[in-house]
């Protein structure tokens, strides 16, 4: 039986952030994505574990259902649903057949950059500091690794901007870019990427 002060709870939770991320995908140039962001929240695959796991809004429900049960039925589902996130942009490689991670389109990696900021002043509250984000996603860095190396080395640019001259001048930025090309035969981090690739492959 799930507590009703969890599901009202909850609800506030989720209708908060995605307020949050509206306004910031607005300033981002991308409305529609905004409109449209984690509406599978409010499907009964993802609303119901994360009422049952509703922690006061400190964490995200997925985290604690991850805890008890080892997965988080609610992430699987959301992750699946919803391209601003990277989990969503993996695919089988025709020449190495394994699922590989690719580049993010600019849209996608705009609403990413929107929750991120957005997740962070919710779980901060009035602690909330524009460092914070990139301070989450390098905590993440292990995690992170696995995402595309463009996409991260975008978001990561994006992030430490934010970091260093504040949303107005990052969020005008971001509005302005329509595309972005990866250029990974020149770029050092795809050369490194792919060598802890093959260093994975070869321990699997």
């Amino acid at each position: 039986m799930i507590n009703p002060a969890n599901i009202i709870g909850h609800l506030r939770t989720v209708t908060r952030h995605r307020n949050a991320v509206m306004a910031n995908c607005f300033r981002a140039g991308i409305p529609f994505r905004g409109l449209v962001h984690d509406l599978s929240k409010f499907s009964p695959t993802e609303f119901i574990p994360g009422a049952l796991y509703y922690e006061q809004g400190k964490r995200s429900p997925n985290e604690h259902e991850r805890e008890i049960k080892g997965y988080s039925d609610a992430w699987v589902h959301h992750k699946g649903r919803n391209p601003h996130h990277w989990e969503y942009w993996y695919d089988v490689n025709p020449v190495t057949h394994r699922y590989e991670p690719v580049p993010m389109p600019a849209d996608a990696l705009k609403e990413s950059f929107c929750d991120r900021v957005a997740a962070s002043k919710i779980y901060r509250g009035k602690d909330y500091k524009d460092g914070d984000a990139l301070a989450y996603f390098e905590s993440k860095r292990k995690m992170e690794s696995r995402m595309h190396p463009c996409t991260a080395c975008i978001l990561e640019k994006w992030l430490r901007m934010l970091a260093e001259e504040g949303e107005e001048k990052t969020f005008a930025y971001i509005r302005k870019i329509r595309d972005f090309k990866c250029h990974p035969e020149v770029c050092p981090k795809v050369s490194a990427w792919r060598e802890l690739q093959d260093r994975r492959n070869a321990a699997e």
